[in-house]
């Protein structure tokens, strides 16, 4: 089961503005430093529930160019990834237990979309200007769209300050035409791209009031087709660090989500891969007219980190989702003893049973829904 960890909590004021966030305790008035006068009581929750979790400010503050990420990102799995992702590699230079998590405010809409125009509609795009014809497939479109997430620490005089910026860019691996005709970007170019691109942005940022000293943290994600059923990942990520113009020290992002059962050609994935066929067989045993079973695979640096499993169903009676659901806990313990995995049984009527097992316990968390 996930375990909880509890910190104290703080309260603090958020003054808000142009200028980099200041905070003070219970309410306590700071002077002000921009035009708006508006002044905001924020808390730092109790509760963590995993170390690599980041807890966040409260009341919660969206993004400051959200809306964007549904029209620009093709799948709900590349949008969830998209911010995960990023989180991991925050996490590589902004530490979970002193840092707080808070949705970008510094990128607006409207900055992110003339960011993301073309050139030649927008002398601030950074993708390139439009051509048309045969010559359509040397411009496309590759920035998608930027994720900005904000990361905060608390001072010695209980005040909350901006202490770091990641800026994910998340980059289309499939350029699509109006007329329907799709290009296919190879990885050479798409990291090519990225890195020019994130170059720009990180000296736009720097050329702000107050961001020349706050680290920033550069991802590249390569978002999947718009049919994909598994998300796209990052694949290169770097560090500017504070007074840096540009980031460096550029280094591959080891990740990859993996549909199950995998095709048979994946050499890489084939013990796993056998492992899943043998828990789907006897899955398969036990209700021989079952429907598919699908998982989905994380791997980090080759290895399988973590699996979500799907399985419909399409028999009825609580006896036999229990029964079902007991007998299914017992394999994932035998199958999967050293990976997170959660499983999620459904049936006409929408969720069944929720199974979740953290790496290396044998006491999954286990919920029938209506009990």
């Amino acid at each position: 089961m996930k375990r909880l960890f509890a910190v104290s909590g703080v309260a603090a004021v958020l003054l808000l503005g142009g200028c980099l966030p200041s905070i003070g305790p219970d309410k306590e008035e700071i002077i002000q430093e921009n035009e708006e006068q508006i002044e905001e009581t924020v808390m730092i929750p109790d509760v963590q529930l995993k170390d690599e979790f980041y807890k966040t400010l409260t009341p919660f503050k969206k993004s400051a160019s959200r809306g964007l990420v549904v029209s620009n990102i093709y799948t709900k799995y590349d949008i969830e990834e998209a911010e995960k992702g990023l989180m991991r590699l925050s996490a590589q230079h902004f530490d979970t237990k002193n840092h707080f998590l808070q949705e970008g405010q510094y990128i607006d809409a409207a900055t992110a979309k003339a960011w993301l125009a073309r050139k030649s509609t927008n002398e601030a795009g950074l993708n390139p200007p439009e051509a048309k014809g045969e010559d359509a497939e040397q411009s496309p479109i590759y920035l998608a769209h930027i994720i900005e997430q904000n990361y905060l620490t608390l001072t010695d005089e209980k005040k909350v300050r901006l202490s770091g910026v990641s800026i994910g860019l998340a980059l289309n691996s499939v350029y699509y035409e109006r007329g329907g005709r799709e290009t296919t970007i190879s990885d050479e170019e798409l990291e090519k791209q990225g890195i020019a691109m994130a170059d720009e942005i990180v000296s736009r940022m720097r050329a702000r009031e107050g961001f020349q000293d706050i680290p920033i943290v550069i991802g590249l994600f390569k978002q999947e087709k718009r049919n994909a059923i598994v998300p796209g990942t990052y694949f290169a990520t770097a560090f500017a660090d504070k007074g840096k113009s540009a980031p460096s020290g550029w280094k591959e992002v080891n990740e990859r989500y993996v549909l199950f059962p995998a095709p048979a050609d994946i050499d890489n994935y084939r013990e796993i891969n056998t492992t899943f066929s043998n828990f789907k067989q006897d899955i398969d045993k036990y209700f021989p007219s079952f429907v598919n079973v699908i998982g989905k695979g994380f791997f980090k640096e080759n290895r399988m980190e973590s699996i979500a499993i799907d399985i419909p169903i399409q028999f009825f009676g609580k006896s036999e989702v229990i029964g079902f659901t007991q007998y299914l806990t017992s394999l994932i313990i035998n199958y999967f003893p050293d990976i997170d995995v959660e499983v999620s049984i459904t049936s006409v009527n929408g969720p069944e049973a929720l199974i979740v097992k953290e790496a290396g316990s044998n006491e999954p968390f286990v919920h029938i829904y209506g009990y």
